[in-house]
């Protein structure tokens, strides 16, 4: 009687730890939206169609759409990435959102830093913005997944939870509530800025920041503007 061989167990490849599948879908992701911003920036954002991205990127258009349905959640990618580094420049060892300043003073501050970022990129905040705009019914969705909050929105969160640790703001609502009320002001802000030829962006800023810590009730004893 013949003796049966014994096929040898097949290899398995580890599974990737939970970490490093995250990090290789983050270098997907701004490898994308690096290389759609390239082409938005040679030939113009109408001009480039998520084809000519997919090809330029060399990856399948279905892996192309999965990650990003349209081309503003490219820009959108991009936009938010810049923006976190920008920020995380400004923030260094001795200069944490956290040490002892005020909330209307640090906040101003971030919001003049990011003002130059933004007048750069005045050509592509229309597309920008009606893409976030779009996102506000899924708001409930984009809190639960950081790729969809911009940096500024962690930024305002934090800055907003170390001024209610200090005693400045109001703790009756969350710092995530305060923050997304704060971040629709700063994107209208934006909008009221794109609209206006000879607007100016750090008056617009300016004014966000008292209407946001003092409301806009007027102040006992001053005078009604005319």
């Amino acid at each position: 009687m013949p003796v049966p061989r014994l096929q040898p167990e097949p290899v398995r490849e580890p599974a990737a730890e939970p970490g490093r599948r995250e990090r290789k879908r983050n270098q997907t992701l701004d490898h994308l939206a690096a290389t759609a911003f390239g082409l938005f920036e040679a030939r113009g954002f109408e001009a480039v169609t998520m084809e000519q991205i997919a090809e330029a990127a060399d990856v399948a258009k279905g892996t192309l759409y999965n990650h990003f349905p349209v081309k503003e959640a490219l820009l959108a990618h991009q936009f938010h990435g810049e923006l976190a580094s920008a920020m995380g420049a400004m923030e260094g060892p001795s200069d944490s959102v956290r040490e002892p300043a005020g909330f209307v003073s640090r906040l101003s501050r971030w919001l003049e830093a990011s003002a130059q970022w933004y007048q750069g990129r005045r050509a592509y905040l229309p597309h920008y913005l009606r893409f976030r705009f779009r996102q506000v019914d899924a708001a409930a969705r984009a809190r639960d997944d950081e790729g969809e909050r911009s940096g500024m929105e962690r930024l305002f969160e934090a800055l907003i939870e170390a001024g209610q640790g200090r005693g400045e703001l109001r703790d009756d609502l969350s710092p995530a509530h305060l923050a997304s009320l704060l971040q629709h002001l700063h994107l209208a802000a934006l909008m009221r800025w794109l609209a206006s030829a000879d607007g100016d962006l750090d008056n617009e800023f300016a004014a966000i920041v008292d209407v946001f810590v003092h409301g806009a009730s007027r102040p006992v004893g001053a005078r009604k503007s005319r």
